[in-house]
C-alpha cells in the first residue's frame, strides 16, 4: 500500500516563511545593534569634534586678547619706568583707560541659569505683596497696597530739587570758569605760584560754602526726611569728587602746555565737562567711548528695574524691620536680646545690600549710561567671587575705587616719592571711612559710628590681614560670612537708635549729648 505524502509544495513553502521571518529577524535586530553603535560613535565624533573647535577657540581669543593689549601693557611699562628715572609728572596716559564693554551683570543674564536667579528674586518680591495683601485683608478687611513709609521718606522732593539745582549750577559754572580764568594769564603770568595758590584758594573757599555747608544747611534746617537726606548728601558728595577730578586732570596738562608765539590756550570743551557731570563715572575725560545708538527698551526694562528695587527694599523694611524693632525698647536691655536683634538682622540686611548694589551700581549707572551712550560700563567686577576683602572692596564699587585710587592712593605715593604704601592705604580707608559715617549721619539725622568702625577697624584689619594671597573657597565663605554679620550690625543698631531718637529726644544740644547714641540710655517701654 503506498504512503500518502503531503503535497510538496505546500510544505515547502511554510518552512521558507519560517526561515525568512527568522532571518529577517535577525537582521533587524543586526541593524538595530549597528544603528545604535552607529550613532553613539557619531556621539563621540561630535563631544571630540566640538571639544578641539573649542580648544582652538581659546587659543584664538586668548592670542587676540594678549595682542590687543601688549601695546597698551608696553605703554603703561615704559611711562611707569620713565616716571621713575625721570620725573614724577602725572600725565593723562597713566591715568585710567576707558573702553568699551558690557557690565558684567548684563554678559551674564545671557546664561539662563544666572537669569533663573534673578526670576526667584522677582518671585520674592511677588511673595511679599501678595503677603502683604492677605495680611491686610484678614486684618483690615480691604485689598490696597499702602506706601505710607515710601512717601514719608521722599517727602520735600520740591527742596530737593531746588538745592540740587543751586548745586548743578555752581559745579557747572565756578570750576570750568575757574580753570579757563587760571589757565587765560597762567603762562604770562610772573608769579605762577601766587596766581595758582590765590585762585586756588578763592575756589576752596567757594567749594566749602556751596558743596560744603549749603546742603547741610538745607538738610538741617528743612529738617529733610530719610530719602530726601541722602539724596542732597550724596548728590554733595558726588559734585565734589566731580569738580575735584576736573580740576586735577585740566590743571597739570594746562600747566604743560605752553602755547606758542601767536597761538591760544587750549582748554577743555564746556560740553566735554557738562557731559562729564552727568556720565557715570568720577574720572575726567574729553571724550569717553559712545555706543552708536540708545536701546530704549534697556531704558524702560532699567527704569522699572530700578523702582522694583525701591519697592522691594520698602517691603522688607515693613515686613522685616518695622515690626521687630517698633517694640524693640519695651524690652529690658541684655546680651541675649541684642545677640538675637543682630543675627534676625543680618537676612534683611544682606537683601538691602544685594538690592543697593543692583539699583545703584548696576540698574542706575547703566541707565544714564545708555542715554548718554556711554560705552565703558564697568561699573562693578565680580565681588561675589572675593575671597579676601581687599579684592572686595576693589571690585565692588569700581567707579569710587577709581577716584580714591588715582586721587588718593596713588597721589600719596607721588607726594611720598613712592614709599609709605601701607600709610597711602590706610589714608585711603580713612577717607572712606569719614565719608560715609558723613552721609549716613546727614541722612540719618543722629551721629552712630557703626559705618565708621566697620570701615576704618574691621575694613582695615580685614584688608591687611585677609589679602589677595588667599585664595581658599574657604575664603570666599568668611568674606560672605562677614558680610551677613557687617550688615545685620547695621540694620540693627541703626534702627534701635531711629525709633529711640523718637521715643526719647534730645533735650539739650551740648556737644555729649549730640554725640551719645540714644539707644544706649533709652527705655519706651510706656
Amino acid at each position: 500500500m503506498a504512503t500518502t505524502k503531503p503535497p510538496n509544495g505546500l510544505g515547502h513553502q511554510k518552512h521558507i516563511k519560517a526561515v525568512q521571518s527568522n532571518d529577517a529577524g535577525s537582521q533587524t535586530d543586526a541593524q538595530g545593534d549597528e544603528l545604535r553603535e552607529l550613532q553613539s560613535h557619531i556621539q563621540k565624533v561630535k563631544v571630540k569634534v566640538l571639544e578641539e573647535i573649542q580648544g582652538q577657540l581659546n587659543v584664538l581669543l586668548d592670542k587676540a586678547l594678549t595682542e590687543s593689549l601688549q601695546p597698551l601693557t608696553q605703554r603703561t611699562a615704559a611711562n611707569e619706568k620713565t616716571n621713575s628715572h625721570t620725573s614724577r609728572s602725572h600725565r593723562m596716559e597713566d591715568g585710567k583707560v576707558f573702553i568699551q564693554r558690557a557690565s558684567l551683570l548684563d554678559e551674564l543674564f545671557e546664561i539662563n541659569h544666572i537669569r533663573t536667579i534673578y526670576h526667584m528674586f522677582v518671585a520674592v518680591l511677588l511673595v511679599f505683596c501678595i503677603s502683604t495683601l492677605a495680611v491686610d485683608y484678614i486684618d483690615q478687611g480691604r485689598l490696597v497696597l499702602e506706601f505710607d513709609l515710601l512717601f514719608y521718606a521722599f517727602g520735600e522732593l520740591g527742596i530737593v530739587t531746588w538745592a540740587w539745582g543751586w548745586m548743578f549750577v555752581y559745579t557747572l559754572v565756578v570750576p570750568y570758569n575757574a580753570v579757563t580764568l587760571w589757565g587765560t594769564v597762567y603762562h604770562a603770568s610772573g608769579s605762577k605760584l601766587g596766581l595758582s595758590i590765590g585762585i586756588g584758594l578763592v575756589v576752596a573757599a567757594m567749594q566749602a560754602c556751596v558743596l560744603g555747608l549749603f546742603p547741610v544747611y538745607v538738610v538741617v534746617h528743612y529738617q529733610l526726611p530719610p530719602a530726601s537726606r541722602f539724596i542732597v548728601t550724596l548728590e554733595q558728595i558726588r559734585f565734589v569728587m566731580k569738580s575735584y577730578s576736573f580740576i586735577r586732570e585740566t590743571v597739570p596738562v594746562i600747566s604743560r602746555s605752553e602755547p606758542r608765539q601767536g597761538e591760544t590756550q587750549r582748554f577743555p570743551t564746556f560740553s566735554s565737562y557738562l557731559y562729564f557731570l552727568f556720565c557715570p563715572t568720577l574720572i575726567y575725560r574729553e571724550s569717553y567711548p559712545r555706543n552708536p545708538v540708545i536701546r530704549w527698551d534697556y531704558v524702560r526694562s532699567t527704569a522699572a528695574m530700578i523702582l522694583g528695587c525701591l519697592f522691594y527694599s520698602y517691603f522688607i523694611m515693613v515686613r522685616l524691620c518695622v515690626p521687630v524693632f517698633r517694640n524693640e525698647g519695651s524690652k529690658p536691655f541684655s546680651k541675649r536680646t541684642l545677640v538675637l536683634a543682630l543675627f534676625n538682622s543680618s537676612l534683611p540686611g544682606i537683601m538691602i545690600l544685594l538690592l543697593a548694589f543692583f539699583a545703584f551700581l548696576h540698574c542706575w549707572l547703566n541707565l544714564f549710561g545708555e542715554l548718554l551712550r556711554f560705552g565703558d560700563r564697568m561699573f562693578y567686577k565680580d565681588w561675589w567671587n572675593s575671597a579676601s576683602f581687599a579684592n572686595y572692596y576693589r571690585t565692588w564699587n569700581v567707579v569710587v575705587h577709581d577716584w580714591l585710587y588715582y586721587y588718593g592712593y596713588r597721589d600719596f605715593l607721588w607726594l611720598s616719592n613712592g614709599r609709605f604704601r601701607s600709610a597711602a592705604m590706610l589714608s585711603v580707608f580713612l577717607v572712606s571711612a569719614v565719608v560715609h559715617e558723613y552721609a549716613f549721619t546727614m541722612g540719618f539725622g543722629f551721629f552712630y559710628p557703626v559705618m565708621f568702625c566697620l570701615f576704618a577697624v574691621f575694613g582695615v584689619i580685614f584688608n591687611f590681614t585677609l589679602n589677595d594671597k588667599r585664595q581658599s573657597p574657604l575664603c570666599n565663605i568668611f568674606m560672605w560670612t562677614g558680610l551677613f554679620i557687617g550688615q545685620g550690625v547695621q540694620v540693627c543698631l541703626y534702627c534701635q537708635e531711629w525709633y529711640a531718637q523718637i521715643h526719647c529726644p534730645r533735650t539739650g544740644n551740648g556737644f555729649w549729648e549730640l554725640v551719645t547714641p540714644r539707644s544706649w540710655s533709652c527705655n519706651y517701654s510706656t
